[in-house]
């Protein structure tokens, strides 16, 4: 290879460096997305009790409250599994690393930070403006 050519894809060793660092990351978020349904398993199983005290509907309130916060923290967590689970696809077809908008290698560090990422700083930049 041209020292002056520009590296087009990553090497079998820097893919298999990425997948771990994926892995890592979908059983951190899966172990999450366990734990947010169990919590809200637990809160559904206690509201059994139907005394109609003012106490009794604040703490209701605030149960629906923390129920829908963890509901919005759980779908943002299956987003960001689909995501991870679409960059190993990517790393098994050959394009991960490569930015769908210019076509260039995303930098390491980059990805190391964002493994599902799939554009470079500059096209994230000019998707925002």
């Amino acid at each position: 290879m041209n020292t002056n050519e520009e590296k087009q894809r990553y090497s079998r060793e820097e893919l298999a460096e990425f997948e771990a660092i994926i892995q890592e990351k979908l059983t951190n978020a899966r172990k999450e997305v366990s734990f947010i349904k169990e919590t809200l398993s637990r809160k559904n199983d206690s509201g059994t009790d139907n005394t109609a005290s003012p106490t009794k509907v604040l703490e209701d309130g605030a149960d629906t409250a923390e129920k829908e916060s963890l509901n919005q923290l759980a779908s943002r967590q299956m987003k960001f599994i689909q995501q991870l689970e679409n960059a190993l696809i990517r790393i098994k077809n050959g394009t991960y690393g490569v930015c769908i908008v210019t076509g260039k290698l995303i930098p390491k560090e980059r990805l190391r930070a964002v493994p599902h990422t799939q554009h470079t700083i500059e096209a994230k930049l000019q998707r925002n403006d």
